[in-house]
């Protein structure tokens, strides 16, 4: 499939010519089409889903596919991922459906700068007046509406509504809030700043780690060698991430998709099996050692043949 963001650029080329307000008509009309089309693609991702607790503090108040996280305190809350443009109301509901108030979101974090996890943040951010959050190098990325991604960034439909950065985090950080902490491990790769966080709840009794993986994935048409990389350096940001994902002690599996921790699959047995389907540590590790398998193989045969464009 073409990249369609050379379509509207050269329709935009066209208008300035003179083509005039017709063209404009039909630029945005196409707009709309792709907007869609995406929607069509991956209908899960604004498909609406009940909203469920994990495990302590810690809720899913997501789509189908798109996982974002609410994590409750006494000093207010913390919100994971604010997902495409249209998920703030899809997330607001489940929020409210749980019981808790959307306004009383006080931090709001995400675990890359991709459009399909914080196209929404402008839209939640002036809602609530929560503080956001963002890992260093995706802070560009999000403060220019994702116009400056170093390989989607041309693309005008992963655009969306830039967003102020109120904190930017490095390696390590951990944010507080209400006697809740999370830790912050910048897994780069996917994008410069992708986040993996974590964090400890407490159910029945005992204290479970948390593992929320930003992402390990490697897109197609991401260039990790030769003369014109993605960006310098992704390689070896691959590779330290996936040596952080190996090192975290995990019991509950979770990421920024629930594809990735299969979500849909657990849920079917959470009626009959209770929360403890979410401790998965087992799944954690052959996942984390899948995707790496996938990103050797990559590596190696970009390192060897010529890169191949995706369509």
């Amino acid at each position: 499939m073409p990249r369609l963001s050379k379509v509207l650029l050269e329709a935009v080329t066209l208008m300035r010519r003179g083509a005039g307000r017709f063209l404009l008509l039909a630029v945005w009309a196409f707009v709309a089409l792709v907007g869609k089309g995406r929607a069509d693609i991956h209908p899960e991702w604004t498909q609406a889903l009940a909203p469920f607790h994990i495990a302590g503090n810690l809720y899913y108040v997501g789509s189908a596919d798109l996982a974002s996280y609410l994590i409750v305190t006494p000093s207010g809350n913390i919100l994971i991922n604010s997902s495409l443009t249209s998920s703030p109301e899809l997330i607001r509901a489940s929020i409210e459906k749980l019981g808790f108030r959307f306004s009383d979101t006080r931090i709001l974090l995400i675990g890359h700068a991709h459009y399909d996890h914080c196209a929404g943040s402008a839209e939640i951010l002036r809602q609530t007046g929560a503080k956001y959050m963002v890992m260093d190098a995706d802070v560009p990325v999000v403060e220019s509406g994702g116009k400056v991604d170093f390989h989607y960034g041309s693309e005008l439909d992963q655009r969306y509504s830039p967003a102020k950065v109120d904190r930017i985090l490095h390696d390590g950080d951990e944010v507080l809030l209400g006697g809740a902490v999370l830790t912050a491990h910048k897994t780069a790769g996917h994008t410069r700043g992708t986040t993996t966080w974590t964090m400890d709840v407490t159910e029945a009794g005992k204290v479970l780690h948390v593992v929320i993986v930003g992402s390990p994935n490697v897109n197609s048409g991401y260039r990790l060698t030769g003369q014109h990389p993605s960006y310098p350096g992704i390689a070896a940001d691959f590779a330290h991430g996936f040596a952080v994902l190996r090192s975290l002690p995990c019991d509950i599996f979770l990421g920024s998709h629930g594809a990735y921790f299969e979500m849909l699959a657990k849920l079917a047995r959470l009626k009959a099996e209770g929360p403890g389907v979410f401790v998965d540590p087992v799944g954690y590790k052959s996942y984390i050692a899948e995707r790496e398998a996938t990103f050797n193989r990559e590596l190696k045969r970009q390192t060897g043949g010529a890169i191949q464009e995706a369509h």
